[in-house]
């Protein structure tokens, strides 16, 4: 049996990107990061493919188990791109494949924002 060390997973530390709308108004930029993750996640591809990984077994999915979706491959791949440019997905290359993962705080942070604050 080989020696196998399992090491802890770092997470980074990514805050909301902003308070619960009801808290306060949104400065400029609270309100550009949000308005980019909302935008990315308006097309139906790009929220099925989003799902796809978010609601995948262990937290992350191979492009090739979340592509049928229907559109071509070139078409998942650009709405994947657009999805990391949000912000909402990171990537990691093996071998031939890209796996998929939602950025640690993403979800917390997109529910925070449409939660009602806790009052004191």
């Amino acid at each position: 049996m080989p020696n196998v060390t399992v090491l802890p997973l770092i997470q980074p530390e990514v805050g909301p990107c902003c308070p619960p709308l009801d808290e306060r108004p949104l400065t400029v930029e609270e309100a550009e990061g949000a308005a980019k993750m909302f935008k990315a996640l308006g097309d139906p591809v790009r929220l099925r493919l989003f799902s796809a990984v978010a609601s995948h077994e262990g937290g992350e999915a191979c492009v090739c188990d979340i592509s049928d979706v229907g559109v071509s491959q070139p078409t998942v791949s650009h709405h994947l791109k657009k999805l990391k440019e949000a912000g909402l997905l990171s990537s990691e290359r093996r071998g031939t494949w890209v796996y998929y993962r939602v950025e640690p705080a993403v979800l917390a942070a997109m529910g925070a924002l449409l939660t009602k604050a806790a009052t004191a």
